[in-house]
């Protein structure tokens, strides 16, 4: 296997919240990775979350802040002694600020395969119009 090989099949490390959040549920929380892609109409967030189920998801907004949240139920790892592992199990953790031309009252979201989706509709002043251009 040639160097070139390695580097395609090397794991990127999950990165542990470090932030000073105060978390009722213990254990590690890390930061899921997202990708945000922005269309006419809204902003389309994905978010990686394996292991979460749909009842272990909380979404909220407040005060402009959108907050994902995600528990992994660790029961089926208790007692387990690894020889290898490259996947670090623990809870999901992640905050956005929205700027004002998100429609927060019509985020949706939706869970499939451990990934989180978030349709965040744009208000009508933030889409793009066509304008029409008439001769003199």
């Amino acid at each position: 296997m040639d160097e070139k090989e390695i580097r395609e099949i090397a794991t990127k490390e999950k990165q542990q919240l470090t932030t000073p959040q105060e978390h009722t549920r213990p254990g590690r929380y890390y930061v899921p990775d997202v990708n945000i892609y922005e269309f006419d109409e809204s902003l389309k967030l994905w978010a990686d979350m394996p292991g979460v189920k749909e009842r272990d998801v909380s979404v909220t907004l407040k005060d402009g802040v959108l907050t994902i949240v995600g528990q992994v139920a660790t029961d089926m790892y208790a007692g387990l002694r690894p020889m290898y592992t490259e996947y670090n199990v623990g809870n999901y953790y992640r905050e956005f600020a929205l700027n004002e031309d998100i429609d927060g009252s019509k985020i949706r979201a939706t869970l499939k395969n451990g990934v989180l989706e978030l349709e965040l509709p744009k208000k009508e002043h933030a889409k793009p119009r066509q304008i029409e251009v008439r001769s003199a």
